[in-house]
């Protein structure tokens, strides 16, 4: 129902072309003419239609007509971990220019590293006829998307690879950029050095402890397994993995921390202890620079990572590319100060 004047009442439904027709007098495909911005509707018809519209505030249900007519929705779909993440967030951002650019609005979505909570929110983006599809995977099986892929969804994976899923892949140097931060930290004279990493089933992280023991033993250093601490960043878990790694008796004197969470927890947990061990974080994050003793990182370009994963879609979307590609963005090491801390012995 609508309220005085024709004006839609609180909590009506939204008008309708329907209404706008019977509002300025006009028959219905005449409106549908106005709206679309095709010929054959007088000056004076037209301005009719458009003081309706402003009137009751309708505005067109762009979805639903490009879905009538087989189009393209203009609409492409990122789930993310965690958008809330200053990495993800970059990332998010980068794809979302490029969606801007190519007249895309882009969906988003966080999966809070829940594979069934990933499911659900690239389903849904699909359900809503979104043309592509950029998902960094947490699920370990994305079968669910073989439909879609076969019904000619375009789908990009960035940040991780979707095991058994056949599509274009964007990477970070995960295992090279690891690699540096112990290369550096034993240039420093450092020969016991710890890593903290996130939990061992996330891809980055099994990447990232691999190039730690790449390093590790290029340089004919053992790893003592006390040394190495693979869990989700918590305060209690990262505060014991410390104990272990610095309490014992040949204790380490240097951290390579896995990512840029992990980086500000073992900070946080530092800043209570007497000990302190030169430090290196994967990920570079807010404010780094400006501690105390600015914090040395190898840092991940989630810019280039999100406007490669985004470009890429597009190109698919057009109908174009051969063979889905790997692509691996470069790391590189910043160099600030609690990397470049000697050994204490």
């Amino acid at each position: 129902m609508s309220g005085a004047a024709g004006t839609p009442a609180t909590g009506a439904a939204r008008a309708t072309m329907k209404d706008v027709a019977a509002l300025a007098g006009v028959g219905l495909k005449t409106v549908s003419r106005v709206v679309n911005g095709e010929p054959g509707v007088s000056e004076e018809t037209a301005r009719k239609v458009h003081a309706a519209i402003e009137h009751l505030r309708f505005r067109r249900n762009d979805g639903a007509r490009l879905l009538r007519q087989g189009s393209r929705t203009r609409c492409v779909g990122l789930v993310l971990e965690d958008l809330a993440d200053p990495f993800y967030s970059q990332l998010s951002r980068a794809v979302e220019e490029v969606a801007r650019a190519h007249g895309s609005l882009l969906l988003t979505g966080s999966s809070a590293e829940d594979p069934v909570r990933e499911r659900a929110l690239a389903l849904d983006f699909c359900a809503r006829r979104v043309d592509g599809l950029i998902i960094v995977p947490t699920a370990a099986d994305h079968s669910y998307l073989d439909d879609e892929l076969a019904a000619g969804t375009a789908v990009v994976c960035a940040d991780r690879p979707a095991p058994g899923l056949a599509v274009d892949t964007v990477l970070a140097d995960n295992r090279g950029g690891a690699a540096t931060g112990v290369d550096h930290l034993l240039r420093q004279g450092h020969r016991r050095i710890g890593f903290l990493g996130d939990a061992p089933d996330i891809y980055t992280a099994t990447e990232r402890l691999a190039g730690y023991r790449r390093a590790m033993t290029a340089a004919g250093c053992a790893v003592d397994e006390r040394w190495v601490a693979m869990a989700t960043p918590d305060p209690l878990a990262l505060g014991r993995a410390l104990d272990r790694m610095l309490a014992a008796p040949a204790p380490v004197t240097a951290l390579l921390c896995g990512n840029g969470r992990t980086t500000v927890a073992v900070l946080r947990e530092l800043a209570a202890r007497p000990a302190r061990p030169a430090l290196v974080g994967f990920d570079d994050f807010e404010l780094a620079d400006l501690l105390p003793l600015p914090v040395t990182v190898v840092a991940q370009d989630p810019a280039a990572m999100g406007r490669l994963a985004a470009e890429l879609l597009f190109r698919r979307m057009a109908g174009g590319g051969a063979e889905p590609q790997r692509f691996e963005i470069a790391t590189r090491l910043i160099a600030r100060g609690s990397g470049e801390l000697p050994p204490t012995d």
